[in-house]
């Protein structure tokens, strides 16, 4: 059973690299602004995983746009999704442009051969470091309304959604990248506010995937999101009906590291009801996981997980000369960039 996406080390892939990716363990790739020079270098690379490796792989990046876009020369400068919100006056101008710059990152990387974009953002406010402006909002409406339009455009451009950071990583201030995060409030305010949008967007039938957060919810488990069975099963598969992937966010993550060494954090993971598990930046733990990790699942639970990794890859793509000569796709540069433009002019 495939179930690991692994990271590269630089602008090419090396053999060891093609060893790991071949393990029957890993299921895909993430890339990073390291793996990035310039659009021609990285088609070469995407290219060579393609070519080299022997079955199928997922191939994802985080290219949310505002401060987390991993590829940015030659590529739209996408807004960071506070903007829309924030700069933008008449709801359904908001939500045209949020449609228009999931459609924009959703084509662009699918026209590399990339498979998935891990986006959007559903947390709720500003306030949290990891989070900040890549949310889209305070208010559970506007923010639903802005991110299901994103998805949409994503959809139209032939890329599953993945929502993260399940059940809401906003309130938080520490960065669970550096640290475990403890969410003190009850269950009823995070049941009424932070669950919301994910909630809401999973009856709406419009998110394929899910990433949960390495955020512990004290008065709810005491377990981080991402590997606690009362978040993943009890919560957003019995009572949300989520039916889609689950992603674990980054196991090499320092706030994954309250679930132990990387073999038992991918355990837990699994455990807890992840399908699919990230580990980044930790070439020692990826060898540790694949050498290690014993897989015991059912036939059907193996079935059923084949089922929702398929789902997540690229349904169409236009090529880049394709994009290069479509007027929505140069309006849309146009506009998305003067829009990122203005909100940072207007945070410095």
């Amino acid at each position: 059973m495939s179930t690991l996406l692994i990271d590269l080390a630089g602008y090419e892939l090396e053999q060891e690299e093609i060893e790991l990716l071949e393990h029957p363990l890993v299921a895909g790739l993430i890339l990073f602004t390291r793996n990035f020079h310039d659009r021609a270098q990285l088609q070469a690379l995407i290219q060579s995983v393609r070519q080299k490796v022997k079955k199928p792989l997922l191939i994802t990046v985080d290219q949310e746009g505002g401060r987390v876009q991993r590829f940015r020369d030659g590529f739209t400068q996408l807004p960071a999704m506070q903007a829309f919100s924030a700069l933008i006056n008449d709801p359904i101008e908001q939500q045209k442009m949020a449609f228009e710059a999931g459609w924009q990152m959703a084509a662009e990387m699918t026209a590399l051969d990339i498979d998935l974009s891990f986006a959007p953002v559903l947390d709720l406010g500003h306030q949290c470091k990891a989070i900040g402006d890549r949310s889209f909002g305070c208010e559970i409406k506007s923010a639903v309304n802005l991110a299901g339009n994103f998805i949409r455009g994503m959809h139209q451009a032939g890329m599953a959604a993945t929502g993260k950071h399940f059940p809401g990583h906003g309130y938080v201030i520490a960065d669970s990248h550096l640290e475990t995060p403890y969410d003190d409030r009850s269950q009823e305010t995070i049941f009424s506010h932070d669950i919301q949008p994910f909630q809401q967007l999973i009856k709406q039938n419009l998110l394929q995937a899910i990433m949960p957060a390495h955020v512990i919810y004290s008065q709810c488990d005491n377990q981080p999101a991402s590997g606690s069975k009362y978040w993943l099963q009890d919560i957003l598969r019995a009572q949300l009906n989520f039916n889609g992937a689950i992603f674990s966010d980054d196991l090499g993550m320092k706030g994954a590291g309250f679930m132990g060494d990387f073999v038992a954090r991918s355990e837990q993971a699994l455990n807890a009801g992840c399908d699919l598990l990230l580990l980044c930046n930790e070439r020692d733990g990826v060898i540790q996981v694949l050498d290690n990790l014993k897989l015991s699942e059912k036939q059907p639970h193996f079935l059923l997980r084949q089922q929702r990794l398929q789902s997540l890859f690229k349904r169409k793509n236009l090529t880049w000369s394709e994009l290069e000569r479509a007027p929505r796709w140069l309006e849309n540069r146009q506009k998305l960039t003067a829009l990122q433009q203005k909100w940072l002019a207007t945070k410095n």
